[in-house]
């Protein structure tokens, strides 16, 4: 197939700056470089392509839109159009910069002490730490607050007991940012891989998300010092934080998955003949090609502007739960229609269309299940809480 050509039908491109158009091109040269020649034979080997995370930092894109401490400072538009770049490589490619900016460094950054950032920042900036971050647990996923993992005071130090489940990265990271219930009240704690009492292992056997990295963490009697707590946040609002940064990400990363296999059913179905004539010439084919390009521009037109509210601070939680939720729903829709204008190539690893169909099935549920942020736009219009 011929190299990838980027959709913007509403010429999005004149509402970015300079270095947000730098940013994104730069980072849409390295996935088509880089990325797409290696990632189908890591999603089959169920393998991360370590030496891209390497290169992702080597980049600047870790915590690309923190400032200082080695980070890039750039715009949170900037970030997003690298979220939207990085997943039309690979879900997992984009889970991985995410994880580490919007979930680990995010929260040292905005909940940590001085000589945390200090500690930390600098090389997670440069790729030299990998963090995790800990919430989900094998019995608590959409309700993070029932959480069982506790930590209590003993001393000099804290002692976590409990497990958490579904973590990126978690195997090979350097630390976990964990949430624990401290005297009934969640905190969040950094734990570093040679703590005593804590270990990453693997999980295997995933049909989706195959070149990620996906772990549990399990902590016995696990100790840490207690100048590792997060001292300026407690209860959900510290994690909710970081949750909201790695949705916005999302909202942008799963438009670059719909934008591949918009170009690989467009690509293909020029390409492939049928009863003499390509398969784009038939109106079946044309109307599903005008659909993807409807919602993939309305899905680009809500980033944008996400993205804008989030740099002038007038962004809300709901924004990003509607945002998140619209773009990987249509973008989930177009990966499942592409595979069906592939015919039977479409389930050959030849085509990214089954690979992202696949991944986008996890990025519907993580980070807020599609059903719970439609109940987070039912509270905000009703003022009722539907949760429980």
């Amino acid at each position: 197939m011929s190299r990838f050509e980027a959709i913007d039908f509403y010429n999005i491109d004149a509402m970015l700056t300079d270095e947000e158009r730098m940013v994104r091109d730069a980072v849409r040269e390295w996935v088509s470089d880089q990325v797409i020649p290696v990632i189908e034979s890591h999603c089959r080997a169920g393998t991360f392509p370590r030496d891209l995370a390497q290169q992702m930092a080597d980049m600047g894109l870790l915590g690309v839109n923190l400032e200082g401490y080695g980070c890039a400072g750039m715009s949170n538009v900037a970030y997003g159009l690298v979220c939207q770049e990085l997943e039309r490589g690979d879900s997992g490619i984009r889970s991985f910069a995410s994880v580490q900016g919007s979930l680990c460094m995010y929260p040292i950054h905005q909940h940590g002490t001085e000589e945390q950032r200090q500690k930390y920042l600098p090389g997670m900036a440069t790729g030299e730490l990998i963090g995790c971050f800990g919430l989900t647990e094998p019995d608590f996923g959409s309700n993070p607050g029932g959480m069982l993992t506790t930590a209590v005071d003993d001393g000099d130090a804290y002692v976590i007991n409990g497990a958490k489940m579904w973590i990126t990265n978690g195997t090979i990271a350097d630390l976990a940012i964990v949430w624990a219930k401290l005297d009934g009240v969640i905190r969040g704690f950094i734990v570093e891989k040679d703590d005593a009492g804590f270990t990453a292992p693997e999980m295997k056997g995933k049909h989706s998300l195959r070149a990620s990295i996906t772990s549990e963490l399990v902590f016995q009697d696990c100790r840490i010092p207690k100048d590792r707590i997060l001292p300026n946040v407690q209860g959900l609002k510290g994690p909710f934080s970081c949750l909201n940064n790695a949705r916005f990400g999302i909202a942008w990363g799963a438009l670059g998955a719909a934008m591949a296999c918009f170009d690989s059913a467009r690509q293909y179905t020029a390409e492939r003949i049928q009863f003499d004539k390509p398969l784009a010439s038939f109106q079946l084919i044309q109307n599903k090609l005008a659909w993807m390009l409807r919602e993939i521009t309305k899905g680009q037109l809500l980033a944008i502007h996400l993205g804008r509210m989030k740099d002038d601070g007038t962004m809300i939680p709901e924004h990003v739960s509607l945002a998140k939720m619209n773009n990987v729903d249509i973008a989930l829709e177009i990966a499942r229609m592409s595979r069906d204008m592939h015919g039977a190539n479409g389930i050959l690893d030849e085509y990214p269309v089954m690979r992202h169909m696949a991944n986008l099935e996890s990025v519907k549920t993580y980070e807020g299940t599609h059903d719970i942020h439609n109940l987070i736009l039912g509270r905000w219009i009703t003022g009722i809480q539907a949760f429980f």
